[in-house]
């Protein structure tokens, strides 16, 4: 149990931004989001002219969400591997029932 937190601790005062699978999903799900308000959603090649801005809106909601999920993880996992484990596998779930829901 000490030589899990002498990591802890050693890792906390090495760096105080970690990298994460989630970081990169929210930062990508406001690019998606900037990209759909700026050029419009375009589904199967016909646009859709009114709801590119809700759909924009529910890409930021998006990523209000999974940076919330990630500050979560961030304080149940406090080393940075176990901490990408878990959310590589939570990301790994979430599309097998997205496929499985379609």
């Amino acid at each position: 149990m000490d030589q899990i937190n002498d990591q802890v601790e050693s890792a906390d005062q090495a760096r105080k931004f970690r990298l994460s699978p989630l970081n990169v999903a929210t930062a990508a799900l406001l690019i998606l989001a900037g990209y759909i308000f700026t050029n419009g959603a375009k589904i199967t090649g016909t646009p859709y002219e009114h709801w590119s801005g809700t759909i924009a809106l529910i890409f930021v909601l998006f990523a209000l969400v999974v940076s919330f999920l990630d500050l979560i993880f961030r304080n149940f996992f406090r080393i940075t591997k176990n901490l990408w484990i878990v959310e590589l596998s939570f990301i790994t779930l979430v599309a097998i029932i997205f496929l499985l829901v379609k």
